[in-house]
């Protein structure tokens, strides 16, 4: 990196687009954030990752001035969110977690009502529809009525539909949740593009492989703390050993007892045991003999970082 790219970071980190400082919120007696802190730079993408309840939606909403903080400041683009709400509204782009797509219109007139809330004309917009649409791969369905479209076409459409201000940030709220592999993947390429583009982008999700493939830096929430943060790479390199070992077959009890000192960290998950280590080759050969065993071995992931750090058991929204 050069002298001007350092500059530039620094420059970015010193003034972000978006920036939580020590936010807090209440819901009566529950606190569902505790003393947030959160940044944006600009060309960023920024994952948002933590189990349900711990923050993520509240986290977004007020971003979005669609609920307020009580305690802490917030702004984006150098203004107070909520105070100037609208001018900061002006410059976002958003796809929620679902989609408030007008059944009653087709899919340029869904992008020409939505643009009217940004006070664009038609005349401004019609130039810019058949872009939007290309890029969403929707161009054929132009005149298509929602209730035509497949779940990964009504998600690219509402992104389209949030592109149309020409947004500095985007605020997408799970994108891809109930999305077949096929559709899944096309909306990755999609947000690759607006990467490349210098689009910067807020992405909460459910998704591990999502949040490593796409974003720049992981921020993990839990309980409406930050609890970690770091590039993808960083994290796995820092929280978890290199190497895991999947095991099951017998009892994992049997398999703890025989094989555990031959690992760093040893976690049961139902009938599976997750065997992390920094190197594999001695728990490897001393499963080898073991017919009735099926072993995956593996290198460690951004899910295994989510799961030592939120652990392992399931937790239901609200």
């Amino acid at each position: 990196m050069n002298d001007n790219n350092l500059a530039r970071t620094a420059a970015d980190q010193a003034n972000p687009l978006v920036r939580m400082a020590k936010v807090s919120k209440r819901f009566g007696p529950q606190v569902v954030l505790d003393h947030l802190d959160l940044d944006l730079s600009a060309g960023e993408c920024l994952g948002i990752i933590g189990p349900n309840g711990a923050g993520k939606t509240t986290t977004t909403r007020i971003l979005l001035g669609l609920s307020q903080a009580d305690q802490g400041q917030v702004t984006l683009f150098g203004l107070d969110q909520p105070k100037h709400a609208r001018a900061i509204r002006m410059k976002l782009g958003v796809v929620g977690q679902f989609d408030t797509l007008d059944p009653d219109f087709n899919c340029r007139e869904n992008i020409l009502t939505y643009g009217r809330y940004f006070g664009l004309s038609n005349a401004q917009m019609a130039p810019m529809i058949p872009g939007l649409l290309a890029f969403s791969e929707l161009t054929h369905k132009e005149t298509a009525r929602i209730d035509e479209l497949s779940g990964g076409m009504k998600r690219r459409l509402s992104l389209a539909r949030a592109l149309i201000n020409d947004p500095d940030v985007l605020i997408l709220d799970e994108p891809t949740t109930g999305l077949d592999p096929q559709a899944r993947h096309l909306m990755w390429e999609r947000l690759g593009a607006l990467r490349r583009r210098g689009k910067s982008i807020i992405l909460t999700t459910h998704f591990m492989d999502e949040a490593e493939r796409l974003c720049d830096r992981i921020m993990v929430m839990d309980q409406g703390r930050r609890i970690a943060q770091g590039s993808p790479r960083e994290l796995i390199s820092k929280e978890v050993e290199p190497h895991v070992v999947e095991v099951y077959g017998v009892m994992p009890e049997t398999l703890v007892q025989q094989h555990g000192h031959l690992a760093e960290r040893v976690e049961v998950s139902g009938e599976t045991v997750f065997f992390y280590a920094r190197q594999a080759h001695d728990l490897l050969q001393a499963l080898e003999h073991e017919t009735d065993l099926r072993v995956l071995h593996r290198p460690a992931n951004l899910e295994d970082v989510f799961l030592k750090l939120t652990g392992r058991k399931i937790r239901e929204a609200g």
